[in-house]
């Protein structure tokens, strides 16, 4: 101990700080390393949760005591990468997170008994907006959603009945496209009894109209989509056949189409009178007898006998007719003929390829133009692909142009065998990158601070020894005080004293070190010291 502290008194107290400081700066630096590489990984739990969604599911993680981080305000929660689906599926046993809005769970805990049907109503059109939001937020692009229905009860003695309607402001990454607001109004007008599409209002967090519920804006809307479908796909097959012949990413193709949209109905009947059939026969035959009494009307005529006198000489008349009606059925046949929307009326295509490459006999690259030969050839390929119509109107243009931009580099092949076995994630990654940074720095404070330091401490300690080892009379002398004297005085005079005081004036540091180690000698040796003291007094000057 007496060693220990002697050796501490020696080395000062700048020294000692010093050495203090470099320790607790290393164990410091050691520690915060260790608990960053034993931290565990943290990975996504939820992303874009609500205010009340986020304070229950922290509340939850505390009960349970495992470590969690809050970014983006509290919108995504990071925890252990091992422990993600257990919490997930614990989570979804106690409902949440509720996705920022009521569903059907708020009629688990309501009392039936006591409530009106006013409360039953409203909570039942609280749970059915909620559910549509949930669903909403579900697609694709769509951050956040609320849903406002409007559901009126048809009054009494009125033989119309109110139309619903609803209304959605969604918050959006990016902009949707016109399939995804039209699959939203379906969803919405499938969920609510009686609700159209068309009677649907979307906004975006913009205050941007994205559907106003105009039914010829519905029905442009979808003509588009089919024209750009179309195309897209014709499009697509122009370029796979091209590329096949040219070259991956030579060739640059351009398809329009014309469409017609008009839906016709035709109905047409035609009769052929060649194949008639009978259907009715109706004959018909008559007879009459008629006499002549020259038309005098007279009282005698009339008496009965009279009357039979005069028809026996009167002339008879007696006539007969006949008559016969057939009717027949001719043959009769009735088309009609729907012509769907839709109709593509003319297709026209432009397609621009690049020339082909060589080198030269200096190994440089040269550009050759295609021949007409081939470009024929590929001009037949796009008629084939797109099913082309002369009398349709159908246009085909094939030209050949040097592209700006130089041959595209063929793709690097993906790695086989153990690379393609090690399928690192993006989070494997930024670990490896994290462990790498830090070993680096470990390093950098290894050599540039900790290893200067320590050989500035061990060579001030080199330079006390040599002092040590240069005057050990003294320390002799010191432990024969009596009868020695005489032979201390020999050792410290002449060389070994002049030796001593140069030893002590090679650094700054080492000097104050010698002089307190002189002080403690002559504290010790109070007669030795006087003595030698003497002695420099009594020696001549030096000439």
């Amino acid at each position: 101990m007496q060693s220990l502290v002697a050796f501490l008194k020696g080395l000062g107290a700048a020294r000692l700080a010093a050495m203090v400081a470099v320790t607790a700066a290393l164990v410091g630096f050691f520690a915060f390393v260790i608990l960053r590489v034993t931290t565990p990984q943290l990975t996504t739990l939820f992303t874009d949760l609500s205010v009340e969604d986020s304070s229950s599911i922290v509340k939850e993680l505390e009960r349970q005591a495992i470590p969690f981080e809050l970014r983006n305000d509290g919108a995504v929660i990071m925890v252990p990468k091992d422990k993600v689906t257990r919490l997930r599926m614990k989570l979804a046993e106690g409902g949440m997170p509720k996705g920022g809005g009521v569903g059907y769970e708020i009629f688990d805990k309501s009392d039936a008994l006591g409530t009106t049907s006013f409360v039953q109503n409203i909570n039942h059109l609280r749970a059915l907006e909620g559910e549509l939001a949930r669903t909403i937020r579900a697609i694709d692009r769509i951050q956040a959603a609320r849903v406002h229905l409007v559901l009126p009860e048809r009054p009494l003695f009125s033989r119309e009945t109110p139309e619903p309607s609803a209304s959605i402001v969604v918050r959006v990454r990016g902009t949707l496209e016109p399939q995804q607001i039209r699959a939203i109004r379906h969803v919405v007008a499938s969920a609510v009894n009686g609700l159209k599409p068309q009677r649907v209002s979307i906004v975006d967090e913009a205050g941007q109209l994205l559907a106003d519920g105009a039914t010829s804006d519905a029905d442009n809307s979808v003509g588009d989509e089919r024209r750009a479908a179309f195309e897209k796909r014709m499009r697509k097959q122009v370029e796979d056949i091209v590329s096949s012949v040219v070259g991956q990413g030579r060739a640059r193709v351009q398809l329009s189409a014309d469409f017609d949209y008009n839906k016709i109905t035709q109905t047409s009947d035609k009769f052929d009178p060649e194949g008639r059939v009978l259907r009715s026969s109706q004959t018909r035959e008559e007879s009459s007898l008629t006499a002549d009494n020259s038309g005098q009307v007279t009282v005698n005529n009339e008496l009965p006998g009279n009357q039979n006198q005069d028809n026996a000489a009167r002339a008879r008349d007696q006539s007969k007719k006949s008559e016969e009606t057939n009717n027949y059925e001719i043959s009769r046949t009735t088309k009609t003929e729907v012509t769907e929307a839709g109709r593509v009326n003319r297709i026209s295509v432009a397609v621009l390829v690049d020339g082909s490459y060589g080198k030269n006999e200096k190994g440089e690259m040269v550009y050759q133009d295609r021949s007409k030969e081939q470009l024929d050839r590929i001009a037949a390929l796009v008629r084939s692909a797109i099913g082309f119509d002369q009398k349709r109107g159908d246009q085909v243009e094939v030209v050949n142009l040097r592209f700006a931009e130089a041959p595209s580099v063929a793709p690097l092949n993906e790695p086989t065998g153990l690379l393609g076995m090690l399928q690192f994630t993006k989070d494997d990654v930024m670990y490896v990158i994290e462990l790498g940074v830090m070993m680096l720095l470990g390093l950098v404070v290894l050599f540039m601070v900790i290893r200067p330091l320590v050989k500035r401490i061990l060579a001030s300690e080199v330079v006390p020894a040599r002092a040590e080892a240069a005057v050990p009379a003294l320390t002799d002398a010191s432990a024969q005080a009596g009868n020695e004297g005489g032979h201390g005085q020999a050792l410290l005079t002449g060389g070994g004293a002049a030796h001593m005081i140069d030893v002590a004036q090679i650094q700054g540091q080492v000097h104050a070190q010698a002089v307190n180690r002189v002080g403690e000698l002559a504290e010790r040796n109070p007669n030795e010291t006087v003595s030698i003291v003497r002695q420099w007094l009594t020696e001549p000057a030096e000439t």
